[in-house]
């Protein structure tokens, strides 16, 4: 145990357990010492921790509470135990060091040799928590013209330069082991001070000590890491790696720590300048080593240049200890050229959309008309997966698998898209009396053909639609939550299982509430999968971008904290950090909140195909006829409409969600099973559609679309 001596080399707390018969009388000792304070930060720190967000479990209870005495300080402080404290004092790291990153770190013994630009070193280490044991090294005490740079105070004028470390450290972190070698190191006890070590950190003055270090170094195989504060130089010695590197890259050639002891500060003089480089050094530097010993005791260095070195010492430790790319080598971390290379930022721009000209007249009749309204259907991310050609006889709408995405699973949303395509060309050609008859043709995996042949016909059901599929169109503002009469969903129902499909909703609080949350979920999964997070940030539209397909911003209905937020997910590097961290919630904060205020959350669906069934995408072609008479439906009712497409939603057959997302498909499947499950859809129907209804105020802005085909003459 330590003695109770302020005096001398005393640098280590005493960690007292009230509980332990011998603690407990050398606490009775020490209270019964007036002149000793006594503190107890145990319920503060306690309460701290139960603040925190995504707490630890930690494997420690009250039993590890320690009462640490200070004697240099003749004070004592009860803690919570070294668990708690290092969760509460490390999580601000997170998340520029994970959890378990700086677990793997905390398992490092580091030793710093020379306790000037040692001091801010190996207290920077132990400010970050990225080591579990240090061992200081230095013969020397502190004298004032050391207090320019070493953060101690003139209370430790005197007293050895690596104690006064080890103290700072210990009212730091008390339970961080400190060993202190306060006669230095030399050949008698080098070997015992780099026993054990990860990682020896060489910060001396002493030329002959710098060399004996590094051959040490080289036996122990020990990376050595050096920093010289001139223009942020920093030297990495992987001995680890290679051990029969030479020293200080070579530069000193054979010359050995012996060839170096003994001599003058001027014989020395050729050696430093080959270490350091004198090439490179700062102007201010190389002039002033001209005069040590002239004008100046010893080379200048700034406390503000120190600091930053342990900062850049830090940086290595962390790469070194986490298995990162730090090869043997020097750089420089200049803050004075970057000073120099100051400019003014770019602001970032609002979003400024220029002033649009306006869309020209729909075609009111003719071929022309019918080309119009079909080009007016909804799609997936308004890609319009179809090409549409037209000529005297008909009008033939077919899926363009190049418009496709990894979401349009089986090319399932494509036909969707293009069955309601084609009932939108139907209601025009019917408006027009031009209607004939239909047909839908799939002919394998990404073929599908939808041809209206151009008559003479009308029905009185599709010209009646018209209008309201013109301007049919996505309305993703916020609900009021209003309840949707029960008499409207029933007529929603009784329209939907007219065209041929189903329609299962749900619009009790609770369960819109589950609703949301599941589609969160599947959307954070398109965040941080990369390639589709890729097509997901390539379907945007912005300020200056062809607004005729994918999603133009102003249509998403994004509030501003949303828009600055969206800036930082189209990263994919952060999407990357996300996805390893688990996280990422708070980037569908807004779906959810969206989800939430609707009136009810339904799902089209049609009967389930068979797996082995070729005319399966005529099916879902089909289909799009449903969605598009569900739609104009319930706008007729006031109702708000936006689909929302979790990546689950086209998904039919065993892996086909491990073919969109690996990593996440085991997470698609349950929530595709538990999103139907909540909307009672029976195993005989599968979703074709997901809907969010509501009642919100209309859009200011809507989707554009490509321009329509020229009718070709030549038509037979």
């Amino acid at each position: 145990m330590n003695s109770d001596s302020a005096a001398g080399g005393e640098y280590r707390p005493l960690l007292l357990d009230e509980f332990h018969p011998d603690d407990a009388v050398r606490l009775s000792e020490l209270r019964a010492d007036v002149t000793i304070e006594f503190t107890d930060l145990r319920d503060l720190l306690r309460s701290e921790f139960f603040g925190l967000l995504d707490r630890p479990e930690l494997s420690e209870g009250s039993e590890s509470d320690r009462w640490i005495y200070y004697p240099w300080r003749r004070a004592v402080i009860a803690l919570p135990g070294p668990q708690l404290l290092r969760a509460v004092r490390l999580d601000r790291n997170r998340n520029h060091l994970t959890r378990p990153e700086q677990d793997k770190l905390g398992r490092l013994s580091i030793g710093v040799v020379g306790q000037s630009v040692g001091h801010a070193v190996a207290y920077t280490l132990a400010l970050e928590g990225i080591c579990g044991r240090l061992r200081l090294a230095d013969f020397d005490t502190i004298e004032l013209s050391n207090l320019n740079r070493v953060p101690g105070s003139i209370f430790d004028i005197g007293r050895n330069k690596a104690v006064v470390t080890a103290r700072r450290i210990a009212e730091l972190d008390p339970y961080l082991p400190v060993e202190v070698f306060e006669a230095g190191v030399g050949d008698d006890n080098m070997d015992d001070f780099l026993s054990g070590l990860s990682i020896v950190v060489e910060e001396c003055d002493s030329l002959d000590i710098k060399l004996s270090v590094r051959e040490a170094a080289r036996r122990h195989r020990l990376p050595l890491i050096m920093q010289s504060n001139d223009r942020g130089l920093l030297d990495v010695e992987r001995f680890d790696l290679d051990p029969d590197r030479l020293p200080f890259h070579g530069m000193l050639g054979g010359t050995r720590a012996a060839d170096l002891r003994g001599l003058s500060t001027r014989d020395k003089a050729p050696h430093v300048i080959r270490i350091l480089d004198g090439r490179n050094l700062s102007d201010k530097l190389a002039a002033s080593m001209v005069e040590v010993g002239e004008t100046l005791n010893s080379w200048p260095q700034l406390g503000s240049e120190v600091l930053q070195g342990g900062a850049i010492v830090a940086s290595a430790v962390r790469r070194i200890g986490l298995g990162m790319k730090l090869p043997s080598g020097r750089t420089r971390v200049d803050t004075e050229r970057s000073m120099d290379e100051i400019a003014e930022p770019i602001p970032t721009e609002d979003l400024v959309w220029s002033e649009e000209v306006p869309d020209g007249p729909l075609p009111e009749s003719g071929i022309a008309a019918v080309l119009a309204c079909a080009q007016r259907a909804p799609s997936g991310g308004n890609a319009q997966p179809w090409t549409l050609r037209a000529d005297s006889r008909a009008v033939t709408i077919s899926l363009a698998p190049e418009r496709s995405s990894m979401m349009d699973i089986g090319y399932r949303g494509s036909a969707l898209a293009v069955g309601a395509a084609l009932y939108n060309a139907r209601a025009a050609a019917s408006a027009q009396g031009i209607l004939g008859v239909s047909t839908i043709r799939a002919d394998g995996p990404g073929l599908l053909t939808a041809e209206l042949e151009l008559g003479t016909g009308a029905e009185s059901e599709l010209s009646r639609n018209y209008p309201a599929l013109l301007t049919r169109h996505t309305n993703r503002g916020d609900g009021t939550g209003a309840p949707v009469p029960s008499a409207v969903l029933t007529a929603l129902e009784d329209i939907a299982r007219f065209a041929g499909g189903e329609l299962r909703w749900v619009s009790e609080r609770e369960d819109l509430d589950a609703a949301a949350a599941l589609l969160a979920e599947s959307e954070l999964t398109r965040y941080l999968t990369p390639a589709m997070h890729t097509e997901m940030m390539s379907e945007l539209r912005w300020p200056g971008d062809d607004l005729r397909t994918g999603m133009d911003l102003r249509t998403l209905d994004l509030a501003p904290d949303e828009v600055a937020k969206l800036e930082i997910a189209r990263r994919a590097d952060v999407m990357a950090l996300l996805r390893a961290w688990k996280g990422g919630k708070a980037l569908v904060e807004g779906t959810e909140a969206k989800i939430r205020s609707s009136s009810a959350i339904a799902a089209v669906t049609l009967p389930m195909p068979s797996p082995d069934d070729p005319s399966e995408l005529a099916a879902y072609a089909r289909a799009g006829e449903t969605l598009q008479r569900v739609w104009i439906e319930a706008e007729r009712h006031g109702l708000a409409v936006q689909p929302v497409s979790p990546v689950f939603l086209f998904a039919r057959r065993p892996g086909e969600l491990h073919t969109v997302s690996p990593e996440f498909a085991d997470t698609l499947t349950s929530l595709h099973a538990r999103f139907l499950d909540l909307l009672g859809v029976p195993e005989h129907e599968t979703m074709a559609s997901i809907l969010r209804l509501g009642y919100a105020a209309e859009p200011p802005v809507r989707s554009k679309r490509l321009p329509i085909p020229d009718v070709d003459a030549r038509g037979e």
